[in-house]
C-alpha cells in the first residue's frame, strides 16, 4: 500500500500529458479559425492576398528568428547542402500555401476553402504509396474515394454550382502546396533539424522571396493606417488594419505554430494532425458566427466525407498510432 501514491502519480501523469497535448492542438485550431475571418476582413479592406502573405511571412520570420536566436542559437546553423532545400520549403511550401489560401478565402466561404485545402493529407498518403513506394494499408483507397466524393459534393460538381472557379482552383493548389510543406517538413525532421529552426528559416526564405517579388518600397502603407469594417454581424464596427495584420502575424501564425509544436511533446504527430482536421469545421463556425457565411446541407455532408477520408488516409501510413 505504501507504493499506491506512486502508482496513482504515474497514472495521473499518463492521463494528463495527452490531455495537455490535445488542449494545445485545440487552442491552435481556435487561433487559426479566428485568423481566417480576420484575414478575410483585411483582404476586403484593400490589402491584396499577395501583400498579406508577404506581411505574414516577414512578421513570422522576424519573430521566430529572433526567438530562436535568443533561446537556441546553435540550431540556426546551416549546412550548405540545406540552403536549396530550405529555400524550396519556404517559397514553394510556406509562401505559396499562404498566398493560395488567402486567395481562396477571398473567392469562397472560409469553411469550403479549408475543406478543399485539407485534402492535402490524402495527397501525402498517395505520394508515399506511388513515389516513395511506402507500403500503405488498404484503407487508403477507401479514404481516397471518400475524399473525392466529399469534394464533389462540396463544390457541387455537375449541379450548377455558383462557387467561384478561381477560388476552387486556388484551394486545390493550396492543398498541393500544403502537401509539399508536410512532406518537406517531415523529411527535415527525420534528418535531425528541429521544428523551431525549420520554421524560422522557412519563414525567412518566404519573406526574402516576397521582398524580391514585391519590394517593400512599393508597399501600400496607407492601407495599414485605415480602419477596416469588421463585416458580417460586426458590420459598422471597425478596427485599424495594422492591428488586424499584427493579429495575423502573432495570433494567426506564430502562436498557433508554437502551440502545435508544443503539443508534439505530449501526443504523437499522427494524432495531432488528425485532431487538427477539425479546423475546417471550427473555421466554418467562426465564419458563420462572425461573417454570416453559411453552407448547405449537401456541402456539410461533403465536408464530413472529406474529413473522414482525411482521417483514414492519415492512419493508412505505417507507424500511425491513431
Amino acid at each position: 500500500m505504501a507504493d499506491a501514491p506512486l502508482v496513482f502519480e504515474e497514472l495521473r501523469r499518463r492521463v494528463s500529458r495527452p490531455a495537455i497535448g490535445y488542449t494545445l492542438v485545440a487552442a491552435a485550431i481556435v487561433f487559426w479559425s479566428v485568423n481566417a475571418a480576420v484575414a478575410k476582413v483585411v483582404v476586403d479592406s484593400g490589402l491584396s492576398p499577395l501583400r498579406l502573405s508577404e506581411v505574414r511571412a516577414t512578421g513570422a520570420g522576424l519573430v521566430l528568428m529572433v526567438a530562436v536566436a535568443a533561446l537556441r542559437p546553435r540550431t540556426l546553423r546551416l549546412a550548405r547542402s540545406e540552403l536549396g532545400f530550405l529555400a524550396i520549403f519556404g517559397i514553394a511550401g510556406l509562401a505559396c500555401v499562404h498566398f493560395l489560401y488567402f486567395t481562396a478565402i477571398t473567392h469562397l466561404d472560409i469553411g469550403i476553402a479549408l475543406v478543399i485545402q485539407y485534402i492535402a493529407p490524402v495527397l501525402v498518403a498517395l505520394w508515399a504509396r506511388f513515389y516513395v513506394r511506402e507500403p500503405v494499408r488498404r484503407r487508403l483507397w477507401f479514404a481516397l474515394a471518400l475524399a473525392l466524393v466529399g469534394l464533389a459534393l462540396v463544390v457541387d460538381v455537375g449541379g450548377g454550382s455558383d462557387l467561384d472557379g478561381v477560388g476552387v482552383a486556388a484551394a486545390l493548389a493550396a492543398a498541393c502546396a500544403y502537401a509539399l510543406y508536410i512532406l518537406m517538413a517531415e523529411r527535415a525532421l527525420h534528418r535531425g533539424r528541429d521544428v523551431f529552426s525549420l520554421l524560422a528559416w522557412g519563414f525567412t526564405f518566404a519573406a526574402a522571396f516576397w521582398a524580391v517579388v514585391q519590394p517593400w518600397w512599393s508597399f501600400p502603407w496607407d492601407i495599414l493606417r485605415e480602419n477596416a469594417d469588421l463585416l458580417g454581424r460586426l458590420a459598422g464596427a471597425s478596427a485599424p488594419v495594422w492591428l488586424l495584420v499584427a493579429y495575423i502575424v502573432l495570433f494567426g501564425t506564430v502562436i498557433p505554430f508554437v502551440l502545435m509544436v508544443g503539443a508534439l511533446r505530449y501526443i504523437p504527430a499522427t494524432r495531432a494532425t488528425v485532431v487538427a482536421m477539425a479546423e475546417p469545421i471550427a473555421a466554418g463556425l467562426v465564419a458563420y458566427a462572425w461573417l454570416e457565411q453559411e453552407i448547405g446541407a449537401v456541402q456539410i455532408l461533403g465536408a464530413m466525407l472529406v474529413l473522414a477520408g482525411i482521417v483514414l488516409a492519415q492512419t493508412a501510413r505505417p507507424g500511425s498510432s491513431v
